[in-house]
C-alpha cells in the first residue's frame, strides 16, 4: 500500500505529460471536421457546433493527395529499405571487421551528421540537374540511400552481439556475408525496426528536400504539396488541418504498430568499446 502511496505523484505525472502530448493529436482531428467559422471563431471551442467534411472536400478539389500519398509512400518507403540495407552493411564492417582506417572513416562519417542540408542543397540540386533526374523518384531516393545517423545506430547496435557467436561461425567456415545474415541481422530486429520508423518519419515529413527537388504537383509528396494551401497573404485552416490529419495518420499507425521494438531499440543501442 505504502509503495503505491508513493508511485502516485509519478503516476500523475505520467498522466499529465500523456495528455499535454496528445491533445494536439486529438484537436487536430476534432478541428479538422469543424467548418471555417467554428475554426477562427473567438473564444475557441474544443468541439464543432457540427461535424462536416467540407474541408476534406476541399483538399481532395486543391491537392491532387491521392496521388502525392502515393509519392509520399513511395519516398519515404523506398528511402527506408534501401538505407536499412546500406546502412546495416557498413555498420557491420565497423562493428565486427578490423581493417586499417576504420575509426578514421567512420569519425569522417559522424561529422557529416554536423554539415546542415542547406549547406550542400545548391550543389545537390546542379548535380541532380546535370545528371537528369530532377523532378523523380529517382532523384529524390538516390541521395538518402544511406545516412550517417542510421551506420552510428546500427554500428552501436552491432557492438552490443556478443562477438563469440562471430568467432564460432567463423571455425564453422561462414563467409562474412553469411554471418552478417544469419547471425547480426536476426538479433538486431530490434534495432532495423527503430531505424525504419526514424528513417519513414524523417523523409514522410520532410518539407525542404521533396520541394527542392520536385516542380510539378504530380511528382511532389504530402509534405511539399501541403505548402500550396498556405498563401502569402492568407492560410486557408480547416483545409490545412485536414490535410495535416491524413498526413499524420499513416505515421501514427506505424508507430502504434511497432512501438514494441521502437522501445526496445533504443533501450538497446548504447554505445559499446
Amino acid at each position: 500500500m505504502k509503495k503505491r502511496k508513493s508511485q502516485l505523484p509519478g503516476d500523475i505525472l505520467l498522466v499529465l505529460i500523456m495528455i499535454l502530448v496528445l491533445f494536439p493529436l486529438v484537436w487536430l482531428y476534432v478541428s479538422s471536421f469543424k467548418s471555417d467559422i467554428d475554426v477562427i471563431k473567438w473564444t475557441p471551442h474544443f468541439f464543432p457546433s457540427r461535424f462536416v467534411t467540407v474541408q476534406y472536400a476541399y483538399v481532395m478539389k486543391a491537392i491532387p493527395v491521392l496521388r502525392m500519398l502515393v509519392n509520399t509512400v513511395l519516398f519515404a518507403g523506398l528511402v527506408t529499405v534501401i538505407s536499412l540495407g546500406v546502412d546495416s552493411l557498413a555498420a557491420y564492417a565497423f562493428s565486427r571487421m578490423r581493417f586499417r582506417g576504420r575509426k578514421m572513416l567512420f569519425s569522417i562519417i559522424l561529422l557529416t551528421m554536423m554539415v546542415p542540408f542547406q549547406v550542400i542543397m545548391i550543389p545537390l540540386y546542379m548535380e541532380e540537374y546535370r545528371m537528369g533526374i530532377l523532378n523523380t523518384i529517382v532523384g529524390l531516393v538516390l541521395p538518402r540511400a544511406s545516412s550517417a545517423y542510421g551506420i552510428f545506430m546500427l554500428t552501436s547496435f552491432f557492438r552490443n552481439i556478443p562477438s563469440s557467436l562471430d568467432e564460432a561461425a567463423r571455425i564453422d567456415g561462414m563467409s562474412e556475408f553469411g554471418i552478417y545474415r544469419t547471425i547480426t541481422l536476426p538479433l538486431s530486429k530490434p534495432a532495423f525496426v527503430t531505424l525504419g520508423i526514424f528513417h519513414f518519419m524523417n523523409n514522410w515529413n520532410d518539407l525542404l528536400y521533396p520541394m527542392m527537388l520536385t516542380s510539378s504537383a504530380e511528382n511532389r509528396t504530402l509534405s511539399a504539396g501541403l505548402a500550396i494551401l498556405v498563401g502569402t497573404h492568407s492560410i486557408k485552416y480547416g483545409p490545412t488541418l485536414a490535410a495535416t490529419a491524413i498526413s499524420v495518420t499513416p505515421l501514427l499507425i506505424l508507430f502504434f504498430a511497432g512501438q514494441k521494438f521502437f522501445v526496445e531499440g533504443i533501450a538497446t543501442s548504447g554505445m559499446k568499446e
